[in-house]
This record gives structure tokens, C-alpha cells and sequence, in this order.
């Protein structure tokens, strides 16, 4: 049995210390919501932040992510109105939206770590973050977007 602390909420689970939090997340848990891209932590789309960090779920096995706080893209803000997320939804950010939860989880974290991110800071940030629709552009004004309103404390 293992306890691990999802979006606020402890769960005790039956499984193996080396299955990918992803599979916890997704086949256990139910929180559908962080996706499998690769499974070799190479697209980002499975991101989620543990202990704040921002981690590829797809190989963070759960005897790591034990007795640390997992949060999803569901765990992100009550009401999906973190900046991040009012900036994506603001511009329309993806287009079929499936890397998404990843790219926001990671440019969360960037954003509270340098509120101020120049073009530089946000392409090293989301390199590691792949989008086959190619939004790069709209990501990038997004996170401009998250961090003008995170200064003007609007969200």
C-alpha cells in the first residue's frame, strides 16, 4: 500500500512502487486530464508538478512520489482560473489541445519561479514541451498574458 497526496486529497493505493504516477493518475485515480505523449519523458504532455516541481509523470515512478504533493492540471486552481489558464483561454491558445495540460503545468512553474520571463527564458522553460499543432507562438504570448496579469494580481 502506498499514500500519495494528489491535488490536496490523500489516496492509499494498492500498487507498485515502480508503476508511473501517470498510470496512478490516469487508470486509478481517474484524473484523465494529464496525458501520455511518449512514456520516455521526451514530449511533456504527462508534466505535473510534485513538491512544485515540474515532473514528467510518464517516468516519475510512485516510490519517488511518495509523501510529496502531487498536483494535476485538475489540481492546478479551484475554477480554472489560474493565470496560466485564463491566458490560454483568453487567446485560444491550442488547437486540438492535447499537449496542453503539460504545457500549462510547465509554464505554471516557470512563472512562479521568474515572474518576468523574457522570449529566451520562456523557449528554454517549454523546450522540453512538444506540440505537434505547432501553437509555440500563442504559448509564448500566453505566458507573457499569465505573467502580466500575475503582476496586476487580476487572477
Amino acid at each position: 500500500m502506498v499514500s500519495l497526496n494528489i491535488n490536496g486529497k490523500t489516496h492509499t493505493l494498492d500498487v507498485s512502487e515502480d508503476m508511473p504516477v501517470l498510470w496512478v493518475l490516469r487508470d486509478i485515480v481517474g484524473l484523465t486530464g494529464t496525458k501520455f505523449g511518449c512514456g520516455v519523458a521526451q514530449c511533456g504532455a504527462c508534466m505535473v508538478h510534485l513538491d512544485g516541481e515540474a515532473v514528467r509523470s510518464c517516468v516519475t515512478k510512485v516510490k519517488r512520489a511518495a509523501g510529496k504533493k502531487i498536483v494535476t492540471i485538475e489540481g492546478l486552481s479551484q475554477h480554472n482560473d489560474h493565470p496560466v489558464q485564463k491566458a490560454w483561454q483568453e487567446i485560444d491558445v491550442p488547437q486540438c489541445g492535447y499537449c496542453h495540460s503539460g504545457q500549462i503545468m510547465a509554464a505554471a512553474v516557470l512563472l512562479r519561479e521568474n515572474p518576468s520571463p523574457t522570449d529566451e527564458d520562456i523557449d528554454l522553460a517549454m523546450a522540453g514541451n512538444l506540440c505537434r499543432c505547432g501553437t509555440y507562438s500563442r504559448v509564448r504570448k500566453a505566458i507573457k498574458i499569465a505573467a502580466d496579469l500575475q503582476k496586476k494580481g487580476t487572477v
